[in-house]
């Protein structure tokens, strides 16, 4: 069972990457469908459940807390980046540029790292647990592959590159789920976790893929998938939930 659940979210996050490279003239589009999708990954997918988790041992205040401590460390590592960048030297502001793409292909492939590991330990718990955990994985997996490959893409990175990043997140989960078998992770540290990653999410889509997305191109269509990308994931993750 868990070898066919790691296999699906694999081929999930591939399809969503190449969805993203195959539509990518389209991109503006794309990304602000991915923004809504990322955000709403953090409001409706990890923070309700760092909060379920943590309830028994931290409380509503501690996990917010873990929120913005994730959103103001991204925020940090993403100006550390751009603080390599001379603006009167091209080549190094590519570089700063690609490097903001990889540590947000990093975040993603991390956190699909971390998705199955979520289905492993659900399944210690038992099978219904681990079922209902897995499908929620699958239904946001194909947003993660287009995610990874707009954060490459957008920041400068070749069709090969982010072809490379994809590989990465789909390769992930795989991993995640089979590191199980031979640890267990306490729920007060995996709430932790999730709120930062929280945090993470609400920065990557608040403030670098949602203005990128405007960048160049009319507001009303890119609003429009921004608004679509927030409801798809509340009614994916609603109805897996129900």
């Amino acid at each position: 069972m868990l070898g066919i659940i790691a296999l699906g979210a694999c081929v999930a996050t591939f399809l969503g990457g190449l969805f993203a490279l195959r539509f990518k003239d389209s991109l503006h589009l794309i990304l602000g469908f991915s923004a809504g999708a990322v955000i709403g990954v953090a409001f409706f997918d990890l923070l309700p459940e760092s909060l379920v988790l943590g309830a028994p041992y931290w409380g509503a205040s501690t996990i917010t807390s873990m929120v913005a401590l994730g959103f103001v460390l991204y925020l940090f590592l993403d100006r550390a980046v751009l603080l390599h960048a001379h603006t009167d030297e091209k080549n190094d502001e590519q570089r700063a540029r690609y490097g903001r793409g990889v540590l947000g292909a990093a975040s993603l492939s991390t956190h699909s790292f971390l998705d199955g590991v979520a289905v492993g330990l659900a399944f210690q718990v038992s099978a219904a647990v681990g079922a209902v955990v897995a499908i929620a994985v699958l239904v946001h997996d194909f947003s993660d592959g287009i995610n990874t490959v707009n954060m490459v893409l957008k920041n400068g990175g070749t069709h090969k590159q982010s072809l490379r990043w994809l590989t990465t997140d789909a390769l992930a989960p795989i991993l995640g789920i089979f590191s199980t078998l031979f640890f267990t992770l306490p729920e007060r540290s995996l709430a932790i976790l999730l709120a930062l990653f929280c945090g993470f999410f609400m920065y990557i889509g608040a403030s670098d893929l949602l203005p990128e997305s405007h960048h160049r191109h009319k507001t009303l269509w890119t609003t429009a998938m921004t608004a679509l990308g927030i409801a798809v994931l509340y009614a994916a993750i609603r109805a897996v939930n129900a």
